[in-house]
């Protein structure tokens, strides 16, 4: 199954067979003893049933628990995960923004710079998207790029356009997370198909409007269709830091459901992968935001 993201395709914790049974019973040498129902639920039941460190006797009605084990992911392993990733595209963007000046003289040059790293991580993002496992190799590599191309971006909009632009985005950024993190546990989101079906709608929706408008610029010149300035660029900031908050809520499910299931602990690196994703993506929504916001001003 390939769990999509605002930014790319991406592989969920499960096969590439259809959608991952996350919240079906595991099967131990028999039928599956169904439990609620998950948008990624397919009737072969536990994707880790043949793994060595799922649960095999889960009682009638009852969540899955995953037994301890070296050998499957945790929460520890997540976080771990997820702070190296970030820690790698924080440090990168840090550099960027100290080496790559944005003055009249270098902004051509710096922003060159940013774009090429943007491509590249890219690239890197849709390679580990087909792949079958996760490549630890690849998700840093893709941090390290992207690092690159956010440390460029935010050193423009902070020192052209609106100062301390970078912080603002990294503040609302860690809000956003906080917010749906506190709202998934509390229960008040509930990550089901017709959830899932409405955000991957959403999502595409948003996506080709992008691209159309992204088109119009190219070819027509200014600012294409004007969804990304003005009042209609503001209105679709705001989607989409929505559409990220979203896609946060169906990351926290699948480390949950991972997590529950015994999911091997090299599947952590595709949760830090996709949760590092959605936190670009939220980022450079306030970012743009913040610009257009100042902008108007």
């Amino acid at each position: 199954m390939r769990s999509s993201n605002p930014v790319f395709s991406r592989r969920g914790f499960s096969r590439d067979n259809g959608y991952a049974g996350f919240n079906t019973a595991p099967q131990a040498g028999g039928a599956a003893v169904g439990t609620q129902a998950s948008p990624y639920a397919q009737p072969q039941g536990n994707p880790y049933a043949t793994n060595p460190y799922a649960q095999q006797d889960l009682q009638q009605g009852a969540p899955p628990q995953a037994p301890v084990s070296t050998g499957r992911m945790t929460m520890d392993d997540v976080v771990m995960r997820t702070g190296t990733t970030l820690g790698i595209l924080i440090v990168t963007a840090a550099l960027a923004w100290a080496l790559l000046p944005v003055d009249d003289a270098n902004i051509g040059r710096s922003y060159g710079i940013g774009i090429g790293a943007a491509l590249v991580g890219m690239v890197l993002a849709l390679v580990q998207s087909f792949k079958r496992s996760a490549s630890p190799a690849l998700i840093v590599s893709y941090a390290a790029f992207e690092g690159v191309f956010l440390g460029v971006v935010s050193s423009v909009v902070d020192n052209r356009i609106a100062s301390g632009a970078a912080m603002q985005a990294v503040i609302g950024t860690l809000a956003v997370f906080a917010a749906v993190l506190i709202a998934y546990k509390a229960g008040w989101i509930r990550v089901n198909r017709r959830f899932y079906g409405f955000v991957m709608a959403a999502a595409l929706g948003f996506m080709l409007l992008m691209v159309v408008n992204l088109l119009f610029a190219a070819f027509g010149g200014g600012d294409g269709l004007g969804f990304r300035s003005g009042g209609l660029g503001i209105l679709f900031g705001i989607i989409g830091v929505l559409l990220g908050a979203c896609f946060l809520a169906l990351d926290f499910k699948q480390v949950e459901d991972g997590i529950a299931y015994g999911a091997p602990r090299e599947e952590a690196w595709l949760a830090a992968f996709g949760l590092t994703l959605t936190l670009v993506w939220i980022y450079m929504e306030f970012l743009r935001l913040i610009a257009i916001l100042n902008s108007n001003d």
